[in-house]
C-alpha cells in the first residue's frame, strides 16, 4: 500500500516513492510470517473457523499474512455445522486443524481490579 508518511525521512529510503495528485506516498510492503499459530472456538476439518471473543480481533490478519496457518480448536464439528454466516476464517487459510478440547485458559477469564464497596 502506499502511505504518505515517512516520505522524505530515513523511513522512505530505498524505497518506492509515487506521486498521486500532486502527494507523494511511500510504498510499505506487507509483512509476511512464515507460520501463524492461531485459536478457535469452533473448527471443521476443511479450517473453517469461528473465534471466541477477541481472538477475531487479529487471528485472521494473521492467518491471511502467513504461508501455513496451524489452528488449535476447542471443538472440532462436521462440516456444515458452522452457519456460513459464523465463519470468522474461512479454510482456505488454514493448513492444519488440531482438536484440542481440554485446556486451561487462565488468560481468558482473569479479573484485573475488583469492585469493592459497592456501584
Amino acid at each position: 500500500f502506499y502511505t504518505p508518511t515517512g516520505v522524505g525521512t530515513v523511513v522512505a529510503e530505498g524505497k518506492e516513492v509515487r506521486d498521486f495528485d500532486g502527494r507523494e506516498y511511500v510504498l510499505e510492503k506487507a509483512l509476511r510470517a512464515d507460520f501463524a499459530l492461531i485459536r478457535a472456538r469452533r473448527g471443521d476439518r476443511f479450517g473453517n473457523l469461528r473465534f471466541w471473543r477477541t481472538a477475531r480481533n487479529f487471528s485472521p490478519i494473521m492467518a491471511t499474512a502467513a504461508a501455513t496457518t496451524i489452528a488449535e480448536v476447542d471443538e472440532l464439528c462436521e462440516l456444515g455445522e458452522i452457519d456460513p454466516d459464523d465463519v470468522h476464517l474461512p479454510g482456505a487459510f488454514v493448513h492444519r486443524v488440531l482438536e484440542v478440547a481440554d485446556h486451561e485458559d487462565p488468560f481468558e477469564y482473569r479479573t484485573t481490579r475488583s469492585r469493592e464497596g459497592g456501584a
